[in-house]
């Protein structure tokens, strides 16, 4: 019998914090058991050849929606085989009650195990999930989540609060069978999660959506009036920076009263950039991380046609995208995650407003922080790594387990040739999505192999065997 498991041979490790290090890396019961110079061939029942390539921990997507438009199992099956492709082998996927996913409430004491029968068996990477506390009731689950169902993270979305908009005839309640879905909610849901995480062993925080839905209300009667115009960047104008900078205030500022520690997601302007900035030095004492999206970083309706990239916050303009590169750079923003949510090109349509918003990006992750990061911009591997690896799995409870390459870690690592360039098409991603906004782009950086511990599972542009993900609790 092998010694180890697989052996993976001749590349450079990229070690998060660390830096780059010229070694094998043997794994042994999923994990990673040895990392060396010349491990024995003759010691592993399998070999990867990693000559002349870059070996990264696998990443940890972090910001993901599984069912929000399709079932939960066929979501599970397509999107996450997508993420294989960009060098993730984990997912942590939001999930609320209300319309869209399962379309219905209740408590996540019966919904939360449903979620999870609905996703296992199905998943080519691992994953978790964010849940969204919608009434008064969820809010008082909140201790049991930690406790006994490995949430460690929860969501709030500020743009639901008073969701009756000019663009859309839901209203609040009906869209997410909420109470009152308001500041008052947000207070006592951010006084759980404080109080959760005094008592945890580990980080447990809120995810926040920010903009500002009375600010957004107004605008988008504005952009209606003025001849109702049909691209992106009139849902921009609809939806501006402003609302981001005013949820963001609110937000901070009611965590800094709760002590709850937060996660200020998708920032997607220079104005929101500038926010979250202003809100860390003027409040030292909180827990507060930043996270972009690929989407926000590379894509801006100066260059986009159609509506396929309509999404929440909006695509902003190419002064935004820079912007956001320059806090990747100077180490403001914590991770990059993709937002993905699979949203057939049916689903947008040729109208702006009844268009559903999202789309899917999670297998460009390592492509596209290596190539506009690393090789445009200067990013280090070991930057990159952190970005899309190692900070988010910190901050959502899975340090220790994933995000690394160090010995005693979940073996979830990409194998990446650092100069292979391809064109992406919708083909190439594997997802069940039928187009992509970034189709065309030129991408140099790809994972050529994905492991997830300890077994092939994508490699030369296909999926290897079949789904083993399975849940990770936090």
């Amino acid at each position: 019998m092998s010694r180890f498991e697989l052996l993976v041979r001749g590349g450079t490790l990229v070690v998060p914090y660390v830096g780059t290090i010229r070694a094998d890396l043997a794994v042994a019961g999923g994990r990673v058991a040895a990392i060396g110079l010349d491990i024995p061939v003759s010691d592993a029942a399998t070999v990867l050849d990693a000559t002349g390539k870059l070996v990264f921990p696998g990443a940890v997507d972090a910001h993901f929606h599984l069912g929000i438009y399709r079932p939960l199992s066929v979501d599970a099956a397509e999107e996450t085989r997508s993420s294989l492709v960009g060098g993730a082998t984990t997912v942590l996927s939001y999930f609320r009650t209300g319309q869209h996913y399962l379309n219905k409430t209740g408590p996540y004491e019966t919904i939360f195990p449903e979620v999870l029968s609905s996703v296992a068996g199905h998943a080519w990477t691992d994953y978790g999930f964010h849940l969204a506390p919608m009434d008064t009731a969820q809010v008082r689950e909140v201790p049991s989540l930690v406790e006994q169902s490995g949430v460690s993270s929860f969501k709030y979305y500020m743009f639901y609060k008073g969701f009756n908009l000019s663009a859309d005839s839901r209203d609040a309640k009906a869209f997410t069978m909420s109470d009152e879905y308001d500041l008052g909610h947000l207070y006592q849901l951010m006084e759980a999660v404080a109080e959760a995480g005094r008592s945890a062993d580990r980080r447990v925080s809120l995810s926040l959506h920010c903009e500002q839905a009375e600010l957004m209300r107004l605008f988008i009667d504005r952009v209606r009036a003025d001849g109702d115009p049909q691209t992106l960047k009139a849902y921009s104008d609809a939806r501006p920076p402003l609302t981001e900078r005013v949820a963001i205030g609110e937000a901070t500022t009611l965590a800094r009263a709760t002590g709850c520690a937060v996660n200020l997601l998708h920032l997607s302007s220079g104005e929101a950039l500038a926010a979250a900035r202003e809100a860390r030095a003027a409040m030292p004492g909180v827990d507060m991380r930043f996270e972009v999206t690929l989407h926000h970083l590379c894509l801006s309706y100066d260059e986009l046609d159609g509506l396929g990239a309509k999404v929440n916050p909006p695509i902003r303009s190419h002064a935004d995208t820079e912007a956001l590169w320059d806090g990747i750079l100077d180490g403001t923003i914590g991770w990059v995650a993709s937002d993905h949510a699979c949203c057939l090109e049916a689903e947008k349509g040729d109208e702006l407003w009844p268009a559903l918003p999202g789309f899917g990006g999670t297998a460009l992750l390592y492509p596209i922080l290596l190539s506009e990061g690393m090789h445009k911009r200067g990013l280090s591997p070991t930057r990159v790594a952190e970005l899309v690896s190692a900070n988010p799995a910190r901050a959502y409870g899975l340090d220790g387990r994933k995000g690394n390459l160090l010995v005693g870690y979940d073996a979830d690592l990409t194998i990446v040739d650092p100069d292979l360039e391809q064109e992406v098409t919708t083909d190439l991603l594997l997802s069940g999505q039928d187009h992509c906004p970034f189709e065309g782009r030129k991408v140099r950086g790809w994972p050529v192999a994905t492991v997830l511990r300890g077994r092939i599972a994508y490699q030369n542009g296909q999926v290897v065997g079949s789904p083993t993900g399975q849940f990770v609790a936090r």
